[in-house]
């Protein structure tokens, strides 16, 4: 049975070797090299010691995917605006836990007092992701045509977006 819970540090290499195959495969990210397991430990630090969500999708102790939300911008206005990023391992898609992934972290930005998140797409032919964010309640905002260039090829980026809790109907912590 498949649980979603906080990450720890000892999740990180296999989120590092999760991300690394999409990194080398797939255009959900637009980086080019994957990063290493210090690297992603650095990241997974300063996402966490900013104080935002940081899940993992297991299976006993098998790490299946991972999810986190980061700032989506660093100036003051932004504090109650956060992004998702969603990695499943590739064995492991089409199961749904991506969108369980999804599910529990936009519950967890609510109980943090967060109002909108974002979704940043690499690749506006990537059905899989603006599916399951559409499913947990995600809307297109718009679509930033050829801003990547991988593979050989210019990628778009689908901007999504999703009102956390009261979203926008009243100030932060009314």
């Amino acid at each position: 049975m498949t649980e979603v819970r906080p990450a720890t540090a000892a999740d990180v290499p296999v989120i590092q070797a999760i991300y690394a195959h999409h990194v080398l495969h797939g255009l959900a990210s637009f980086e080019i090299e994957p990063p290493t397991a210090a690297e992603m430990r650095s990241r997974f630090d300063a996402i966490t010691g900013a104080g935002h969500p940081y899940l993992v999708a297991a299976d006993g102790g098998t790490v299946l995917g991972y999810a986190y939300a980061s700032a989506y911008r660093t100036r003051p206005a932004y504090r109650y605006t956060v992004e998702d990023s969603v990695y499943v391992a590739a064995s492991q898609t089409g199961r749904g836990i991506g969108r369980q992934l999804l599910a529990a972290l936009i519950a967890e930005c609510e109980l943090r007092g967060y109002r909108q998140m974002l979704a940043v797409i690499g690749d506006s032919a990537n059905a899989a992701s603006i599916d399951v964010h559409r499913a947990c309640g995600f809307v297109e905002a718009g679509v930033l045509r050829s801003v990547g260039f991988k593979f050989g090829r210019w990628v778009d980026s689908v901007i999504m977006q999703r009102a956390l809790g009261d979203g926008d109907i009243s100030p932060p912590g009314a």
